[in-house]
Protein backbone atom coordinates (compact mmCIF):
# COMPACT_ATOMS: atom_id res chain seq x y z
CA UNK A 1 0.00 0.00 0.00
CA UNK A 2 0.89 3.23 -0.80
CA UNK A 3 0.32 4.83 2.69
CA UNK A 4 3.28 2.70 3.90
CA UNK A 5 5.61 3.78 1.07
CA UNK A 6 4.79 7.36 2.16
CA UNK A 7 3.97 7.91 5.71
CA UNK A 8 7.83 7.39 7.06
CA UNK A 9 8.70 10.19 4.69
CA UNK A 10 5.95 12.28 6.26
CA UNK A 11 7.45 11.33 9.89
CA UNK A 12 11.01 12.43 8.40
CA UNK A 13 9.23 15.74 7.61
CA UNK A 14 8.27 16.54 11.11
CA UNK A 15 11.57 15.06 12.95
CA UNK A 16 13.67 17.18 10.71
CA UNK A 17 11.34 20.03 10.34
CA UNK A 18 13.19 23.02 8.06
CA UNK A 19 16.29 22.27 8.94
CA UNK A 20 17.49 22.75 5.33
CA UNK A 21 16.51 26.83 5.11
CA UNK A 22 19.57 28.70 6.02
CA UNK A 23 18.96 32.79 7.64
CA UNK A 24 19.30 34.70 4.42
CA UNK A 25 21.25 38.42 5.69
CA UNK A 26 18.84 41.24 4.59
CA UNK A 27 15.22 39.34 4.63
CA UNK A 28 12.61 40.58 6.85
CA UNK A 29 10.48 37.79 7.33
CA UNK A 30 7.89 39.57 9.51
CA UNK A 31 6.22 41.07 6.84
CA UNK A 32 6.06 38.25 4.22
CA UNK A 33 3.65 35.73 3.00
CA UNK A 34 5.84 33.38 4.85
CA UNK A 35 5.19 35.48 8.41
CA UNK A 36 1.38 35.76 6.78
CA UNK A 37 1.38 31.89 6.76
CA UNK A 38 2.54 31.40 10.10
CA UNK A 39 6.22 30.41 9.31
CA UNK A 40 7.98 27.22 9.04
CA UNK A 41 5.17 24.65 10.78
CA UNK A 42 2.41 26.21 9.20
CA UNK A 43 4.92 25.16 5.69
CA UNK A 44 6.00 21.55 7.44
CA UNK A 45 1.64 20.86 7.59
CA UNK A 46 1.59 21.73 3.62
CA UNK A 47 4.39 19.90 2.54
CA UNK A 48 2.73 16.79 4.86
CA UNK A 49 -0.51 17.34 3.24
CA UNK A 50 0.83 17.74 -0.65
CA UNK A 51 2.60 14.63 -0.13
CA UNK A 52 -0.57 12.65 1.33
CA UNK A 53 -2.44 14.13 -1.79
CA UNK A 54 0.25 13.36 -4.40
CA UNK A 55 -0.01 9.74 -2.76
CA UNK A 56 -3.68 9.56 -3.42
CA UNK A 57 -3.54 10.47 -7.13
CA UNK A 58 -2.27 7.70 -9.09
CA UNK A 59 -1.74 9.71 -12.23
CA UNK A 60 0.37 12.70 -10.67
CA UNK A 61 2.17 9.81 -8.15
CA UNK A 62 3.68 8.21 -11.23
CA UNK A 63 5.81 11.26 -11.76
CA UNK A 64 7.35 10.79 -8.91
CA UNK A 65 8.35 6.90 -9.07
CA UNK A 66 11.96 6.66 -8.18
CA UNK A 67 12.07 9.83 -6.97
CA UNK A 68 13.81 10.62 -3.79
CA UNK A 69 10.53 11.48 -1.53
CA UNK A 70 13.08 12.92 1.12
CA UNK A 71 14.91 15.41 -0.98
CA UNK A 72 11.76 16.41 -2.40
CA UNK A 73 10.53 17.15 0.67
CA UNK A 74 13.23 18.68 2.07
CA UNK A 75 13.54 21.06 -1.30
CA UNK A 76 10.39 21.76 -1.78
CA UNK A 77 9.71 22.95 1.92
CA UNK A 78 13.10 25.23 1.37
CA UNK A 79 11.40 26.46 -1.94
CA UNK A 80 7.95 27.44 -0.08
CA UNK A 81 9.91 28.91 2.53
CA UNK A 82 12.53 30.90 0.10
CA UNK A 83 9.86 32.13 -2.44
CA UNK A 84 7.36 33.44 0.36
CA UNK A 85 9.96 35.35 2.23
CA UNK A 86 11.12 33.33 4.87
CA UNK A 87 14.51 32.93 6.25
CA UNK A 88 15.62 30.13 4.02
CA UNK A 89 17.67 29.59 0.71
CA UNK A 90 16.42 27.32 -2.10
CA UNK A 91 19.74 24.58 -2.28
CA UNK A 92 18.35 22.75 -4.82
CA UNK A 93 18.54 22.13 -8.44
CA UNK A 94 16.67 24.36 -11.37
CA UNK A 95 13.26 23.59 -11.94
CA UNK A 96 14.05 22.87 -15.66
CA UNK A 97 16.83 19.83 -14.36
CA UNK A 98 14.01 18.80 -11.67
CA UNK A 99 11.49 18.59 -14.62
CA UNK A 100 13.27 17.46 -17.33
CA UNK A 101 12.25 14.61 -19.47
CA UNK A 102 9.11 14.34 -17.52
CA UNK A 103 7.04 16.05 -20.31
CA UNK A 104 4.79 16.96 -17.59
CA UNK A 105 1.68 18.88 -19.34
CA UNK A 106 -0.08 21.52 -18.47
CA UNK A 107 -3.36 19.47 -17.24
CA UNK A 108 -1.41 17.23 -14.79
CA UNK A 109 0.64 20.60 -13.98
CA UNK A 110 -2.74 21.55 -12.97
CA UNK A 111 -3.59 18.77 -11.63
CA UNK A 112 -1.28 19.13 -8.96
CA UNK A 113 -1.80 22.88 -8.52
CA UNK A 114 -5.15 21.51 -7.36
CA UNK A 115 -3.69 18.93 -4.97
CA UNK A 116 -1.76 21.66 -3.67
CA UNK A 117 -5.00 23.91 -3.06
CA UNK A 118 -6.07 20.80 -1.40
CA UNK A 119 -3.04 20.49 1.07
CA UNK A 120 -3.22 24.54 2.13
CA UNK A 121 -7.02 23.76 2.41
CA UNK A 122 -6.58 21.22 4.93
CA UNK A 123 -3.77 22.95 6.55
CA UNK A 124 -6.24 25.76 7.45
CA UNK A 125 -4.97 28.23 5.06
CA UNK A 126 -7.34 31.08 3.88
CA UNK A 127 -7.99 31.26 0.21
CA UNK A 128 -6.97 34.78 -0.14
CA UNK A 129 -2.93 33.45 1.55
CA UNK A 130 -3.80 30.60 -0.74
CA UNK A 131 -3.62 33.23 -3.56
CA UNK A 132 -0.32 34.92 -2.44
CA UNK A 133 1.19 31.41 -2.19
CA UNK A 134 0.33 30.64 -5.70
CA UNK A 135 1.28 34.09 -7.15
CA UNK A 136 5.08 33.00 -5.68
CA UNK A 137 4.99 30.09 -6.76
CA UNK A 138 3.38 30.84 -10.65
CA UNK A 139 6.27 32.07 -12.43
CA UNK A 140 8.48 27.83 -11.76
CA UNK A 141 5.46 26.83 -14.33
CA UNK A 142 7.13 27.36 -17.18
CA UNK A 143 10.22 26.10 -16.10
CA UNK A 144 8.27 22.54 -15.50
CA UNK A 145 5.66 22.03 -18.67
CA UNK A 146 6.57 19.58 -21.49
CA UNK A 147 10.15 19.62 -20.59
Amino acid sequence: MLITRIFPFISFVAIIGLSGCSTVGGKNPSSSVYAELGGSKKVEEIVENFVVEIERDPVILAYFDGADINRFIDKLSEQICHRTGGPCEYSGDTMAQVHGGMNITEADFNRTVDLLINAMNKADVPHPLQNKVLRVLAPTRDEMLYL
